[in-house]
């Protein structure tokens, strides 16, 4: 059976490889970067970090192209750790178990961690493979993009020479992105009372599971189910019918990551449990109606736990019930200059039981910087009605397009010589580095592209083999295109 190692082309599937072998979640990246370190001494390539833990790399010019303008690659080296139920992955020890499926790269229960990965690997091949005509190079590895950017937030002036930021963190092949949404992320603390468990009272844990999840920002106009909103409405229909009990919110994981699963735990009279399995059952009818084909595999289903000795007291309970039901988690507008993207949405991401508290976290990102942190407040504000403790933090700004851009202009001329069309030019509802990047290094002219991945942020996520060999291509030519330094 053939493995990623031996895809063409050899040098990125091998870096991707070694990617794959050493745990890289975010926050958790010392042992990816001791590795490429290593790497980069094999080959002997200068390297170094900054004061924030990002790995920086330098490559000298080919031979006779000293005199072009020089080019930083950039990607992160931090994947999104998500998994399915039933899976016992530890993305804290475990490698990525990767298969081959019909042309595309994707793991076994896990995500796959092409984003950005594969960025990554082809940034590294380049540095380490002889015969690659380019100017002078730097490549720039953060840390921690995908749990907060604080990598590209505390990069610093002066450590890096070029002109040209090539972003390689991008998921479709044959387009070129040159603005990105900003975010910020909006939490909320709210306070919740205990009472003790009465009699003839069965504890149960209802479950949804089966969701597509996906990226909060690619995925989130796309109709999909978010697991806490789901389970919440049941709540919100039933509730107080049932004259249940909550002792247990537990639903999503990441900010960034639309929640595929939830699991609240309740406890329900006795005599409540048939009107509790007629309600369920109409429910899902209800819920498989309305989502159709965008979640086939959606499921809720219940059982029966040892019963707590305490629960929520109804009164704690139902402003987080309704603050959920209140919260938006999907796009609040769509852009006015750029056909069929979102400007501004919020994903509201994990509901949580925590100490003496419920913890909701959202993620609101925006084309707009005033308009991002307007739908934060209002988001801030749904918390607030339920009495909770709300902060709004890690605001990171927007990339903003540059109509000047060279960069742009020759990777367009670059990709029609090469696959004989124009490639798509676009902004991202998805938080790229290029908008804090350009804070310290503002005359960089900027542009991010990719191979196409799939379900990023998801257990579903994959990358297309033939993208990436187009991806490698393009990334070679426009290298050895680059022009004189001006």
């Amino acid at each position: 059976m053939q493995t990623i190692a031996e895809l063409s082309p050899v040098p990125l599937w091998q870096i991707f490889e070694r990617l794959t072998q050493v745990p890289r979640p975010s926050k958790h990246e010392e042992a990816i970067l001791q590795s490429l370190e290593a790497l980069c001494d094999e080959h002997k390539l200068e390297h170094f970090r900054d004061k924030i833990g990002n790995l920086i790399i330098r490559k000298a010019a080919t031979p006779g192209m000293e005199d072009r303008a020089g080019v930083v690659m950039q990607g992160h080296v931090d994947m999104v750790p998500q998994k399915n139920a039933d899976s016992d992955h530890d993305f804290l020890t475990d490698p990525i178990r990767t298969l081959i499926e019909d042309g595309w790269v994707t793991a076994d229960g896990t995500t796959l961690g092409s984003d950005n990965g594969i960025g990554v690997a082809a940034a590294l091949a380049v540095m380490t493979t002889e015969g690659i005509e380019h100017g002078p190079l730097e490549l720039l590895l953060t840390i921690d993009e995908e749990a907060g950017m604080t990598g590209a937030g505390g990069l610093e002036p002066g450590y890096l020479n070029g002109d040209i930021l090539l972003n390689m963190d991008t998921e479709d092949e044959g387009e070129l992105y040159v603005g990105c949404a900003g975010g910020v992320d909006v939490t909320a603390l709210i306070p919740m009372q205990w009472e003790p468990v009465t009699e003839n009272q069965t504890a149960i844990e209802i479950a949804v599971r089966g969701l597509r999840g996906g990226h909060s920002g690619l995925d989130i106009d796309k109709n999909r189910g978010n697991a806490n909103k789901l389970i919440n409405r049941f709540l919100l229909e039933h509730f107080e019918a049932l004259d249940a009990r909550v002792f247990s919110f537990n639903g999503g994981t990441l900010r960034n990551a639309i929640p595929r699963e939830s699991f609240t735990r309740l406890v329900v009279a006795k005599e409540n449990m048939d009107a509790l399995q007629s309600a369920m059952a109409s429910f899902i009818e209800v819920i498989k109606k309305e989502y159709g084909s965008v979640e086939p595999a959606f499921s809720m289903e219940f059982k029966e736990i040892p019963l707590p000795e305490q629960v929520y007291t109804v009164a704690s309970t139902m402003p987080v019930i309704h603050s959920v039901a209140a919260c938006i988690s999907s796009p609040s507008r769509m852009s006015d200059e750029f056909d069929g993207i979102v400007e501004t949405s919020n994903n509201m991401a994990v509901v949580k039981t925590e100490d003496e508290h419920v913890k909701v976290l959202s993620l609101v990102r925006s084309l707009s910087n005033s308009a991002r942190d307007d739908l934060a407040r209002c988001v801030a504000a749904t918390f607030k009605n339920a009495n909770a403790e709300v902060s709004i933090s890690g605001a990171y700004p927007g990339w903003k397009p540059n109509a000047q851009s060279k960069i742009l202009t020759l990777m367009m001329e670059r990709y029609e010589a090469l696959f004989g069309k124009q490639p798509l030019v676009k902004v991202i509802h998805a938080g790229l580095e290029c908008g804090l990047l350009s804070y310290p290094y503002p005359h960089w002219d900027m542009i991010s592209f990719g191979p196409t991945i799939r379900h990023a942020h998801s257990p579903d996520e994959k990358v297309h083999i033939e993208s990436v060999s187009k991806f490698w291509d393009y990334l070679l030519d426009v290298l050895k295109n680059i022009p004189v330094k001006s």
